[in-house]
């Protein structure tokens, strides 16, 4: 490491950027801070920093200077050593375990970091920063945190005494634009006659619900099918940690409250959803679904209020069914089984079913439209599927979209909503390899 002088004493540089960062507070005017922007911004703390390090006699190459410039200004507005990474646009995730340990996911594959925080002071100074800013708080009594960078991008975060080995955070990342029907086309996530059908669904109000594990991409796809929202319509949006950029001008969003520190003035997305139904929505787009308001969606999607769309975790279609009864179920409501069912069959027009693959590749593995009852089981049937064919030599899973030949029995109700899609679109075939 450099060794820097300061009198007779000789500093190391994170402790000449520590020192400096202390007096920086001391001589920059903040009250002005908020009226400077961009480069005038930089340009003043660049001059104090520039006399700080003369008044240290600190002994810096120009490009050390300029790095220790970056980072005390990384450290005095920003997110410290996190900065670097978020203006990465190669990564997707963000892993801390602990000060000294962080970790990225780049292109679907995990890989360490030589980015650390000073101790465990240091990187909970730079959560509080963040979950402030949106109202959120962590500690003792609180240690664990739902909260959004302003990109965008989503932080959970919990801290001792819970987590053993010091604050861990998890970051989702998010970028200021999201991706596009042409992106998720040229990546291989659907091909052009799947997202068709789910345009054309959209656009007739069908409810739609996107099902699948953590980093399967839900949340980005569900960006992109409220793309296909219409213009003129009402949307009301319902998060725990608002995520969702949806580009219509009509859009109302809100987000969950927890509780404060007494436990009280918590606000559920329970609450917020039948809110929303007194607010004249056409639509109701929940982030994720994933407790008792999933009874009060099935209720608003069986009630007129068509068009909804939500995620949820689970690993295929078969399973989002059942973990949407288990959902109702924590409403508190004593439901038979079998109106529990005919509520989700009548509500659910179609599920789509998102997973991240082996190596990293996201792709929706399957589409499939609810049909009805039989008995007492819900019928589906799959119009498109992935078939994953086998692993290539990087890792990565491989194989081919299909059209299973099934046509939909929502044709009729389409046609009538204006959305004419021929027949062939649905016929038996291989549609792509990915």
């Amino acid at each position: 490491m450099t060794k820097l002088a300061t009198g007779s004493k000789r500093l190391g540089f994170e402790e000449l950027k520590e020192a400096i960062h202390a007096k920086l507070v001391d001589k920059l005017d903040l009250s002005r801070i908020g009226e400077l922007e961009g480069e005038q911004l930089r340009r003043e703390i660049r001059a104090v920093v520039e006399h700080l390090c003369d008044s240290h006699n600190a002994l810096l190459t120009r490009a050390e200077r300029d790095r220790l410039v970056e980072e005390v200004l990384d450290e005095t507005l920003g997110f410290g050593p996190l900065e670097p990474l978020l203006k990465d646009p190669t990564i997707s995730d963000i892993l801390i375990n602990g000060p000294k340990s962080v970790y990225v996911e780049r292109r679907g594959r995990l890989e360490k970091t030589d980015v650390t925080f000073r101790d465990n002071k240091h990187l909970l100074q730079i959560i509080d920063r963040i979950v402030s800013k949106v109202g959120r708080r962590v500690d003792e009594t609180c240690p664990m945190v739902d909260a959004r960078l302003p990109d965008g991008s989503r932080l959970n975060a919990i801290i001792p005494p819970l987590a053993l080995d010091g604050p861990a955070v998890s970051i989702r990342r998010f970028g200021r634009n999201p991706l596009s029907v042409e992106d998720l086309l040229n990546l291989g996530a659907f091909t052009e006659e799947m997202i068709t059908f789910l345009q054309a669904c959209c656009r007739a109000k069908m409810n739609m619900i996107i099902s699948g594990g953590t980093g399967s991409g839900k949340t980005t796809l569900l960006n992109v099918l409220s793309g296909f929202i219409p213009a003129e319509e009402r949307v009301i949006t319902i998060e725990d940690a608002a995520e969702l950029q949806l580009r219509q001008p009509h859009v109302v969003r809100l987000e969950t409250r927890p509780p404060n520190i007494e436990g009280k003035g918590e606000v559920t997305a329970r609450d917020l959803v039948r809110n929303a139904l007194r607010m004249r929505p056409d639509r109701i787009v929940i982030g994720e679904c994933r407790g008792a308001e999933a009874l009060d969606m099935l209720q608003a999607m069986n009630t007129g209020h068509e068009g909804s769309l939500t995620t949820l975790h689970a690993n295929s279609p078969r399973d989002a069914l059942a973990r949407l009864e288990t959902m109702v179920m924590m409403a508190g409501f004593e439901l038979p089984v079998r109106a529990m069912r005919q509520q989700i069959a009548s509500a659910v027009d179609i599920i789509i079913q998102a997973n991240r693959l082996q190596g990293g590749p996201r792709r929706i593995t399957s589409i499939c439209e609810v049909t009805g009852m039989e008995g007492d089981i819900i019928t589906l049937s799959e119009i498109f599927k992935f078939v994953q064919q086998g692993i290539d030599d990087e890792g990565r899973a491989f194989g081919v979209f299909v059209a299973t030949g099934i046509r939909p029995r929502c044709l009729d109700r389409l046609r009538a909503a204006g959305m004419e899609l021929p027949v062939e679109l649905f016929a038996e075939r291989v549609l792509a390899e990915a």
